[in-house]
């Protein structure tokens, strides 16, 4: 089976490699980085898939800089809308089911109660706001498609709050984190772990999913848990999001409901803190 991964050099992609390479997996996996492959290039991405016969298409090229999104629109939009509706249209000329991933983002945060698949996407910020557009090009030009709805992404891979805690722990003797802001950490090879199950079970159930690791953590509870994982010792000030301005709002509470992937493919969803354990071990073989 051939399957093509964009945007192959984050994160994700580089979990998707190490799980393919792990678990042995008899596929001809087609890993392409944001240079080799510009899915904001109509031509490009109607080329690649026009002369291969791939089976999927895992997109995770995305812009994923939620503050730069406020001032860089257009490069926001190019990949995070545009980019989705020409491998959408690609995928629909060669027969190809697209598997993309999206984000809590695409919610206000204003109840408290965890996310639907259901429920209203109300995005607040401009990075939100285009993986929300980039999701309904994909539903109107595709109907083979697999949205995966994720949030608080990390991994011992590429760039993201576990590692930037663990560099800055190593540096300071004192950080302030955000305790007002909600949702759930996801280890990337918990997510890729998930698309592979969901290939495998070819299964025809097409539409947007959500997945998350489980429970509930704030990015201060994030925080004191990694320095707890890693034994860094470092004291970690609670402060409210009011005391950390950014260009983009965030929403307060991010948690997603993971009733439908669990039911529709019989899936069993780790714990964060679980996952957590296993990432920041990661990551200290890595670096020692």
């Amino acid at each position: 089976m051939k399957v093509l991964i964009t945007g192959g050099n984050g994160q994700l992609a580089q979990a998707l490699g190490r799980l393919l390479q792990d678990q042995g997996k008899n596929w001809e996996a087609d890993f392409k980085n944001n240079k080799e492959l510009d899915v904001t290039d109509f031509e490009a991405v109607s080329e690649i898939l026009g002369n291969n016969e791939y089976a999927y298409c895992i997109n995770c090229a995305a812009f994923t800089h939620v503050d730069k999104a406020e001032s860089d629109t257009d490069l926001a939009h190019q990949v995070n809308v545009n980019g989705a509706r020409n491998l959408a249209l690609g995928c629909h000329q060669n027969s190809t089911v697209l598997i993309h991933i999206s984000t809590d983002f695409v919610f206000d945060g204003f109840q408290n109660t965890p996310y639907s698949e259901e429920d209203v996407a109300r995005p607040l910020g401009f990075y939100g706001d285009t993986k929300y557009k980039g999701e309904r090009a994909i539903i109107s030009n595709l109907e083979e498609h697999f949205i995966l709805r994720t949030s608080w992404l990390y991994s011992e891979y590429g760039s993201n709050f576990m590692k930037t805690m663990m560099r800055l722990g190593a540096e300071k003797d004192e950080l302030s984190v955000v305790y007002d802001q909600v949702g759930t950490p996801t280890y990337a090879l918990d997510l890729a772990a998930v698309i592979l199950h969901l290939i495998e079970a070819h299964s025809i159930e097409y539409g947007i999913y959500n997945y998350s690791n489980e429970g509930v953590a704030s990015w201060y509870d994030f925080a004191k848990a990694i320095f707890e994982e890693a034994s860094i010792e470092v004291n970690v000030k609670p402060i409210r999001s009011s005391s950390y301005p950014t260009p983009a709002r965030r929403p307060n509470y991010s948690v997603l409901d993971k009733t439908k992937i669990k039911e529709q493919f019989s899936i069993e969803v780790p714990h964060w803190r679980d996952s957590l354990k296993q990432a920041v071990k990661a990551l200290q073989e890595i670096e020692s």
